[in-house]
């Protein structure tokens, strides 16, 4: 409901804060979206579960590679692993550690998946660097 001081269109104070944390994981500007699943995702998840002060985004972005691995979401990996590396909060040789230690936790074909998709991921960080510089 918008009221004579707000219009549709303004951000709460909340929704910001969680697209804020969003933009700063993910490494690109996110913008609002629509529907109950974004708000929840926005204003709780990004809002106030990765704006905990306790554990440093590295280690939430850690924290996630193993629980993603561990359930076969590799697919959900590639993207956490490319914005870690363009965030530079892990670099190619810290993935290709993870990948080889999730192995002994998560089955070697599984964790050869991961190890084949972050050898992929860094190829396209260090083009792009090669391209921007």
């Amino acid at each position: 409901m918008t009221t004579p001081e707000t219009s549709p269109q303004e951000t709460s104070p909340q929704r910001q804060k969680g697209l804020d944390m969003m933009s700063r994981v993910y490494g690109w500007d996110m913008q609002d979206g629509p529907g109950d699943f974004f708000a929840h995702t926005a204003d709780q998840l990004f809002g106030e579960v990765w704006t905990r002060e306790k554990l440093s985004l590295r280690d939430r972005r850690l924290l996630l590679l193993g629980a993603l691995a561990a359930t076969g979401q590799v697919d959900v990996a590639e993207i956490q692993a490319g914005a870690a590396l363009g965030n530079g909060e892990l670099d190619g040789d810290d993935l290709l550690e993870i990948a080889l230690f999730l192995c002994y936790y998560i089955g070697w074909p599984q964790g050869t998946k991961l190890n084949m998709m972050f050898g992929e991921v860094i190829k396209k960080h260090e083009k792009a660097q090669r391209n921007s510089g």
